[in-house]
């Protein structure tokens, strides 16, 4: 087993990451709300664009497989938090389509494909997750 991603503290509760493989940078910061600047994703935004973005490639794999087209998907990610414990209660995400032509069967499949993401499946069932599809 190697490593994949090596972060360190920078001070000022802001954090560096690297992924090893490709050497991409991901910065966070603590959101205004706790203590922090807000000049980068806090952990628990890349939480929830964690799970958009695993639903979008999961998608992807499902439209290159069932040759559908998804070029310009976009979602819009809205974050929930809760207190005691501090944490994220709730995920939205709102997929909005290009294309508006896939039949139903299609359009269950790219349901199907988002709602199966790994990153779903590791999230705590106490965290909502609501997704909506805009065809």
């Amino acid at each position: 087993m190697s490593i994949t991603i090596k972060t360190k503290y920078l001070g000022n509760l802001r954090t560096e990451s690297t992924h090893l493989k490709s050497e991409s940078l991901v910065i966070t910061d603590a959101p205004v709300d706790n203590k922090g600047k807000g000049e980068a994703f806090s952990p628990t935004d890349l939480l929830a664009t964690s799970l958009a973005t695993c639903m979008m490639t999961i998608m992807g794999i499902a439209a290159n497989q069932h040759n559908l087209s998804i070029e310009n998907l976009c979602c819009d990610v809205t974050k929930i938090m809760a207190t005691n414990p501090r944490r994220v209660s709730e995920i939205i995400v709102e997929f909005h389509f290009a294309a508006n032509d896939f039949d139903e069967m299609q359009k269950d499949i790219l349901r199907d494909a988002a709602s199966s993401c790994p990153v779903a499946f590791s999230l705590h069932s106490d965290l909502k997750k609501t997704t909506i599809f805009n065809f």
